[in-house]
């Protein structure tokens, strides 16, 4: 350094004056000398030696968003909003010493001084009651609340101080802003925003409130049931973290992917608690995949996204198949179609979830279709050469569909086609061991495998308050067998005996049936089946209200309710014993576009309740 060069040439220099005993002390005088001006440059350039640094240190802050006499925001629904401060701490200045250099050395010692600042501070968002505060955003960056030592206050009228607040100012002066929603963030450290208060935007959940229940204040308090779909994911349903290891140092999240850190099923229920808090149930739909609609053509079975890479912790199996013999689903423009099967283990980790939030689980099997175009399977409803690109479940049927040339319809041969579908797994099949359901039935990828290997596997997650054996197969459940058969419903009620036996009686099993299916078969010839008496559960809309009010053609006069009424409720409630499917109906397409309404009625036998699907007191009055 400086130092040591300039004293060894001082030394040189001051040896040159003098005799030997002056040279000496010339030397040491040079010595001295040169050392000194090298310290000068040192100090210069590296800073004095025992020096004190100082970084961080702020000497003037402000408060964003702090105006007075802004208004208080009045909002509705999901709103991002920004708030305003209406109470801070002094700031709070952290002192942190670090001594680095000095005792042998090369660097003279130097003490840095480290200043960091944090604040507690409320900010108002809006006029309460609010059901929850969502994202969270600093400067435009979406942050995790974790990371915000963040309490919430909702609004209400009964809202108490907040602890914090009334420990800086006072049991007495602490304000409880009750009607305001507002939140406190305690100890924000400001050193990751440059040392200052960020911009703060907050997501902010309020309902739109109504009077027309007096027992329900409004549409998000009056939810009391939800389904948690879409039902597919390999680890969508899983409450542990789970990555694919694509390779060395490459790690690509499997189910968390929102800033919260947590999966995105913990989040969502989290959020669905805060967001409905009364409601108390979920259906849990869990799909596999349907492959031909031609019922005795048809395989069920899980599938998976990618065979590739498996979910690091949670390996991928569903019925006994790992990811590498499963098959995948379809791709288009090489991106999977759908998400794969819910991986049994996610499914008994979403079950656990959802009964420690508190709700009642209904299990929901739910079958996709996965055709695509061009894929040379006969149409049973047209005779085409290809059946539609992935259809609905509901069009499942005979390999010719009753009507269609050569259907087997009301034949002993329609009820074979439909045992095939079923298959023949039994419920003695399935083993629960711990988390893991074992098959050791046929080799079929069946109806029954499908519905009786998730019904064990409610079992292995501790059961279920509900299991659904199907839903919407309404083409099915239409075939007839020989002398007037069902064979689709006498294979469905099986099926929910054997649900019972895994789930035990504590466990409700049920169908979903269709709106066009749940209130009986008319075969066209003036007779009209209540086939799924015994099935249970149903479906139905209340009306079409919407799609007619704004029907092109329709006229002010013919609308059955005006846009904008203030009596939409009583007119909903009207049409739960009224309007169509009640009092009448559209004869076709036409006398539907042009509100042609036919009076249901039945000259036979004066009971016109048989064929009022909405008419359900009469049906359980008789």
């Amino acid at each position: 350094m400086a130092t040591i060069v300039l004293s060894a040439v001082g030394a040189s220099i001051g040896a040159g004056f003098g005799g030997s005993v002056l040279g000496l002390s010339g030397a040491v005088i040079g010595r001295a000398v040169g050392a000194t001006l090298g310290r000068v440059i040192d100090q210069r350039l590296l800073g004095p030696g025992s020096e004190v640094v100082e970084t961080g240190k702020v000497d003037r802050f402000r408060l964003s968003g702090a105006s007075e006499g802004a208004p208080i925001a009045h909002v509705f629904g999901r709103v991002r909003i920004s708030g305003q401060v209406i109470w801070a701490t002094r700031f709070q200045e952290n002192v942190t010493e670090t001594t680095s250099g000095g005792k042998g050395a090369p660097r003279p010692q130097t003490t840095t001084v480290e200043y960091s600042y944090s604040v507690s501070l409320a900010v108002a968002l809006c006029e309460g009651e609010i059901t929850r505060v969502g994202r969270i955003w600093a400067d435009g960056v979406e942050m995790s609340r974790d990371d915000l030592n963040l309490r919430v206050y909702n609004g209400s009228e009964t809202q108490q101080p907040d602890p914090k607040i009334s420990a800086v100012e006072g049991a007495g002066d602490a304000p409880s802003y009750r009607g305001i929603a507002y939140v406190v963030i305690e100890d924000l450290e400001l050193g990751q925003f440059g040392n200052r208060v960020p911009q703060f935007s907050f997501e902010v959940l309020r309902p739109a409130q109504g009077d027309f229940q007096s027992d329900v204040p409004d549409l998000v308090r009056g939810v009391r049931g939800v389904a948690m779909i879409p039902g597919t994911g390999e680890y969508a349903l899983a409450a542990t973290p789970v990555h694919y290891s694509q390779g060395p140092g490459i790690n690509t999240s499997a189910n968390v992917n929102t800033p919260s850190g947590k999966t995105d099923l913990v989040t969502s229920v989290e959020m669905l608690d805060e967001e409905l808090p009364r409601c108390g149930s979920v259906s849990l739909v869990v799909s596999w995949f349907g492959n031909d609609l031609r019922c005795s053509h048809c395989s069920i079975r899980p599938m998976v996204e990618q065979s590739e890479y498996d979910g690091a912790g949670m390996a991928w199996q569903v019925s006994g198949v790992s990811r590498s013999a499963a098959q995948e689903v379809p791709r288009i423009d090489n991106r999977p179609v759908y998400g794969g099967t819910p991986a049994d283990r996610s499914v008994i980790e979403a079950i656990g979830a959802l009964r420690d939030a508190g709700k009642a689980v209904m299990y929901y099997p739910f079958i996709l279709m996965t055709q695509q175009i061009g894929n040379g399977l006969p149409d049973p409803w047209s005779g085409a050469d290809d059946q539609p690109r992935m259809p609905w479940r509901g069009r499942i049927t005979l390999n010719a569909a009753p009507g269609q040339p050569g259907s087997t319809d009301q034949t002993a041969a329609a009820a074979s086609e439909v045992a095939a579908f079923f298959g023949t797994a039994q419920a003695s099949d399935f083993t629960v061991s711990g988390d893991t359901v074992s098959y050791s039935g046929p080799n079929e990828w069946s109806y029954r495998r499908f519905i009786l290997h998730n019904a064990a596997l409610a079992k292995a997650a501790g059961g279920v308050d509900a299991f659904c054996i199907g839903s919407e197969m309404v083409a099915l459940t239409t075939v007839r067998g020989a002398a007037h058969s069902f064979p689709a419903v006498t294979r469905l009620k099986a099926l929910a005996a054997d649900v019972r036996q895994i789930l035990g009686p504590g466990c409700k099993p049920t169908y979903a049936a269709d709106w066009l299916e749940y209130f009986g078969f008319n075969d066209g010839a003036g007779s009209r089946y209540f086939h799924l008496d015994s099935l249970g559960r149903c479906q139905y809309r209340l009306y079409r209200h919407r799609q007619l009010c704004c029907r092109t053609g329709a006229t002010r006069s013919t609308m059955p309710m005006p846009i904008g009424s203030n009596l939409q409720p009583n007119y909903l409630k009207a049409n739960i014993e009224g309007g169509e499917g009640f009092d009448w109906y559209h004869s076709s397409p036409e006398g539907e576009a042009a509100q042609n309404r036919v009076p249901i009625t039945d000259d036979a036998y004066g009971e016109p309740w048989v064929w009022r699907y909405k008419d359900l007191r009469s049906w359980w009055q008789n």
